[in-house]
């Protein structure tokens, strides 16, 4: 399936449109596949067009059973993602002691209360940190901003013992893994 009648929908140069509001009747499925390390495959070929991947990610969205879809206000198209659609590839301080990340696609979050680090499971079941983006979607830590992370972070106890390491930033506590009595931290080791 070609791409062109979906992007038709969509300004490039726009906002990230209302796709939460949009309920469209056509539904259909694509191959489209959205890899652990960020990569948008089309059909079995990576899609090389950074301008292309962030368009089409403005018009995603995860809905409640859990699938992944490609929406305008004319059809939605399911497609499939690996582990989290997006990346978080740097981070930088802002001047209030918070953190302001960006994702692979271009979205740019402040880490506080609505876009709070959690640790979760990948695919391959190591425990690694997520951040909530949009639309029911969020996106894994990089493997090289996790680590530059793990350097400024602090370490907390846990109220049933043990400890763990984060940051905090937006006034709350942002965990980046835990630490495990014998050594070496639990989470990040599967960050792209």
């Amino acid at each position: 399936m070609t791409l062109d009648p979906l992007l038709a929908h969509i300004d490039p140069e726009g906002e990230i449109p209302p796709v939460a509001s949009w309920h469209p009747e056509h539904q259909g499925e694509m191959d489209l596949l959205i890899a652990a390390d960020g990569r948008w495959i089309h059909e079995g070929v990576a899609i090389a067009r950074p301008r292309l991947v962030r368009l089409l990610s403005t018009i995603l969205r995860r809905e409640t059973d859990g699938a992944y879809y490609l929406v305008t206000p004319a059809e939605k198209q399911r497609i499939r993602v690996e582990d989290r659609p997006f990346l978080v590839v740097d981070a930088e301080p802002d001047e209030g002691g918070g953190w302001w990340l960006t994702t692979n696609v271009g979205d740019r979050l402040l880490l506080s209360a609505q876009h709070r680090l959690s640790l979760s499971e990948t695919p391959r079941g190591e425990v690694v940190p997520e951040v909530p983006v949009r639309f029911g979607l969020a996106a894994r830590l990089g493997r090289n901003l996790y680590y530059r992370l793990v350097e400024l972070a602090e370490t907390r106890d846990l109220p049933g013992g043990g400890q763990e390491l984060g940051l905090v930033s937006g006034g709350v506590w942002q965990p980046l893994g835990r630490l495990e009595e014998n050594g070496p931290l639990d989470g990040g080791s599967a960050c792209s």
